[in-house]
């Protein structure tokens, strides 16, 4: 499949592994891939950025992604959940962190000399690449871009689409951002 993506996409993905190697988490997560499309520029995903103001805040979305990676990777919608069944993750986290140090539960990177065609990803992570390649078919596109990262990263449950959303990039503004209000084509958009 990677034969499909363009360089902006493949430039993303070789991106997720040096934010996983820099974070010092292994394996690359759906956060890495955020992360790296937040360094590009020139490409649709970053005109999307710009136009929705997420260029300036990338702090809060590195604290939120933080703040994610110290709750063990686990959203506010798997919070909830666990609520739901008596089970307080804040407490959990607050006493795994006084027992083992602050960070405790965030994954942390195994010694690796690994090669980015080898080195692991999230299944997490490897469903985000599939659903681009998904978003560029429905799309009628021959390629997958950065643009279809960034839609399956926003498409899919999960940290990475909750802090888009919580900083005003659902699927549909980046989708009207990227693409206009019907679409390129004309063709109206689906959601």
């Amino acid at each position: 499949m990677f034969e499909r993506f363009t360089q902006d996409a493949r430039s993303v993905v070789t991106g997720a592994v040096g934010q996983a190697e820099r974070t010092g988490t292994d394996p690359v997560a759906e956060e890495h891939l955020l992360l790296a499309l937040l360094e590009q520029r020139g490409t649709r995903a970053s005109f999307a950025f710009t136009a929705l103001g997420l260029t300036d805040r990338r702090a809060s979305i590195e604290t939120a992604l933080t703040d994610a990676r110290r709750r063990g990777g686990l959203s506010r919608a798997d919070e909830q959940a666990l609520a739901g069944l008596g089970i307080d993750l804040g407490e959990i986290v607050a006493k795994v962190e006084r027992a083992h140090g602050e960070g405790a539960m965030r994954p942390t990177a195994k010694p690796s000399r690994r090669r980015l065609a080898t080195r692991a990803f999230t299944p997490a992570a490897k469903a985000v690449l599939v659903e681009s390649l998904r978003i560029a078919q429905g799309r009628r596109d021959r390629r997958i871009g950065a643009e279809h990262l960034l839609l399956a990263l926003a498409a899919r449950p999960g940290v990475a689409a909750e802090v888009l959303a919580d900083h005003g990039a659902t699927y549909a503004a980046l989708e009207r951002a990227m693409f206009g209000e019907r679409g390129e084509g004309g063709l109206p958009t689906a959601v």
